[in-house]
């Protein structure tokens, strides 16, 4: 059967203080043609926003102007076979003393609602997540946990999971995008981005949690 490849990042932090954000969002983009990813991003480079992205590493949603975010976004409307599904967290909503006091904890539990809610017909899967955890011990965690939630019920027996650098990786950068686009309309009531979308040619699924 044909591969798949999930790109996971996150928008938002875990802190639970007055100054942390509302809302803590986990998105996934899925594809089974990366390739097309890339072709957005180096066709946008040297024609597009050539001069914009002339010093810029990556793209990211809260280091790109509104016109970047909006070309890119709506790029996404022409892919083919691609997808996004988003946990959302609003942190008043929590309650368990454990994950308050256990944030990589907190971070894989809403992940699990992700993996959950991934049904995939392939029984391989490739998994790139931004490269956030710097001990081993706790990519293995957050591994392990969301090896599991993403097997329950389907028929998927070889999963790896890459903790890679963003910047190497369009997947990555487009999971950013749409991560800070709906941290864009939860947080900050904005729905201007998110609006873009194609629900139709690029299906979305949103989970709140407790909602």
């Amino acid at each position: 059967m044909q591969k798949q490849y999930i790109y996971v990042d996150e928008s938002g932090d875990l802190g639970l203080s007055k100054n942390s954000s509302k809302f803590l969002i986990i998105s996934a983009l899925i594809t089974d043609d990366p390739k097309q990813l890339d072709r957005i991003i180096k066709n946008a480079r040297r024609n597009k926003f050539k001069k914009e992205l002339k010093n810029a590493k990556e793209i990211k949603f809260n280091k790109s102007n509104p016109q970047v975010r909006k070309y890119f976004i709506n790029k996404l409307n022409e892919t083919l076979n691609c997808l996004g599904i988003h946990c959302i967290l609003e942190k008043k909503k929590l309650s368990s003393f454990y994950l308050k006091e256990n944030k990589d904890k907190l971070y894989n539990y809403v992940a699990g609602y992700l993996g959950d809610a991934i049904i995939l017909n392939c029984d391989k899967v490739e998994i790139r997540i931004d490269k956030s955890k710097i001990k081993s011990s706790l990519r293995e965690d957050f591994n392990n946990y969301f090896k599991q939630k993403l097997i329950n019920g389907s028929n998927i027996t070889d999963i790896v999971i890459t903790h890679s650098y963003s910047e190497n990786f369009s997947g990555i950068q487009f999971a950013d995008l749409l991560a800070g686009t709906v941290y864009n309309k939860f947080n900050n009531c904005d729905s201007q981005y998110i609006d873009i979308i194609d629900q139709d040619k690029f299906p979305q699924t949103y989970i709140e949690l407790w909602k």
